[in-house]
């Protein structure tokens, strides 16, 4: 029954326009990187990065390397798009986007691990058997027809990213339109709709807007009498997200998506109109369809996972970062924080305080002080840039935190030597004080 449905096979309409879509936003994703200053400042101009844990061997090409990485990068959206080796050139593009987002957490972005996936899951995908350079060198590829699940796996995909955006919603400073009041108000210039963005009324018409259209856009997209006004609905929504809080591709990939809810004739008759449309409905079970199920009932598994995993860490994840990343919690709050480091000689016993302007970049020391697995990772470079002069020291940091704009608190125990512990990945971290005193 789950073979029958899964590797049934339907018009592959959606998923042609959509690669042509995918390809063209990894492009623009990639070169505009370059254009914007997002290489210079995140990859070329900081003396070092960090890196996620564990991956600190990846590291920045020196010179103007990453300029040349990220216009490589380009080429293979390009060649996606075109469907011109198509499966070298996804696989490239996965990787070495994969690659650049693990080297660096400095501009950490849900739509950049929304790519890892999306790429990923395009590598198995028969995207390039129409409409293709690759069809028409080889015409024997040539078809108009793809297995069913590859419209439910991105279905599915969307439906975790969206329904957890939703629940992450479900808190006081959120309900309150506290964040979305101090959002605004940094946008009160913006042409047009600055005044109305200052509105209270209009605060909450976003709030609860927010949560409504995160938790039910999937299933009204799904449901054919709400499919229409939902995608209006969609249109309205991210071109907003796109212009006021100006998120990169991501309200552009995210209409791409909705290609995959409409009937196959409407997406043929718009935008493929020579194309014949399949309708035979052939079951076609590969010789390889217990391996594809395998693989997505794990992925699937560790992708409903990864977001509950905060749950399991002592206090508020608004407040120790520890859960945050991978879990779809897209701007729900703000911080700032103030942080010094002080460095002890062990042999000496001298105290010296750290200039961060010798070490980091004016960005990375923004985020240096609200991320406690950034604070520590700076901890450990200043231990080895010391050692490297043979002095063995000892690292202490005082850091106070703000969140959503209450009062500053002190957020890492300032007599705790950084330098000598062990990074926590699955447990908390009990150098990070508590969000409430005990």
């Amino acid at each position: 029954m789950l073979k029958s449905f899964l590797f049934k096979h339907i018009d592959n309409s959606a998923l042609v326009i959509f690669r042509m879509c995918f390809g063209l936003l990894c492009f623009l994703e990639s070169v505009g990187a370059i254009f914007t200053g997002w290489v210079k400042i995140n990859l070329v101009t900081p003396k070092f990065t960090f890196s996620f844990i564990g991956f600190e061997w990846l590291q920045p090409l020196p010179g103007n390397g990453m300029y040349f990485y990220y216009a490589l990068m380009g080429i293979f959206g390009l060649l996606v798009m075109l469907g011109y080796k198509y499966r070298l050139a996804i696989i490239s593009f996965t990787l070495m986007w994969t690659a650049s987002y693990l080297m660096q957490k400095t501009s950490y972005n849900n739509h950049y691990y929304l790519l890892i996936l999306i790429s990923s899951i395009m590598v198995f995908m028969p995207a390039h058997k129409y409409a293709s350079i690759d069809a028409k060198i080889n015409p024997k590829i040539k078809s108009n027809a793809m297995p069913q699940w590859c419209k439910w796996v991105i279905v599915l995909q969307l439906f975790i990213v969206y329904t957890y955006a939703s629940v992450a919603k479900f808190y006081p400073d959120w309900l309150n339109t506290t964040f979305i009041a101090n959002l605004m108000s940094g946008k009160a210039d913006y042409p047009l709709v600055g005044p109305l963005l200052q509105q209270k009324w209009f605060h909450y018409f976003l709030t609860y807007g927010g949560i409504l259209f995160d938790g039910l856009v999937v299933p009204l997209l799904l449901f054919k009498p709400t499919r229409k006004f939902i995608f209006i609905v969609s249109i309205i929504f991210h071109l907003f997200n796109s212009f006021v809080l100006q998120i990169g591709i991501f309200p552009y990939l995210a209409l791409a998506f909705t290609l995959f809810f409409f009937e196959a004739e409407t997406i043929q008759k718009l935008f493929l109109k020579k194309k014949s449309l399949y309708n035979s409905n052939e079951i076609i079970i590969p010789k390889s369809n217990n391996f594809f199920i395998a693989l997505f009932s794990i992925y699937f598994i560790v992708q409903i996972g990864l977001p509950l995993r905060h749950h399991f860490f002592k206090d508020d994840v608004l407040w120790t970062e520890e859960g945050h990343r991978l879990s779809w919690r897209m701007m729900l709050r703000s911080k700032s924080g103030i942080i010094s480091y002080q460095i002890e000689n062990k042999t000496t016993g001298e105290r010296i305080r750290i200039n961060l302007n010798q070490y980091l970049t004016k960005k990375q020391k923004r985020k240096l002080a609200i991320n406690p697995d950034v604070i520590w990772q700076f901890a450990q470079h200043l231990k080895q840039d010391f050692k490297a002069k043979n002095q063995e020291i000892e690292v202490y940091v005082t850091c106070r935190v703000s969140v959503n704009r209450k009062p500053y608190k002190l957020f890492i125990n300032p007599k705790v030597d950084l330098a000598n512990v062990e990074w926590q990945a699955l447990k908390h971290s009990d150098w990070i004080l508590p969000s409430k005193p005990k």
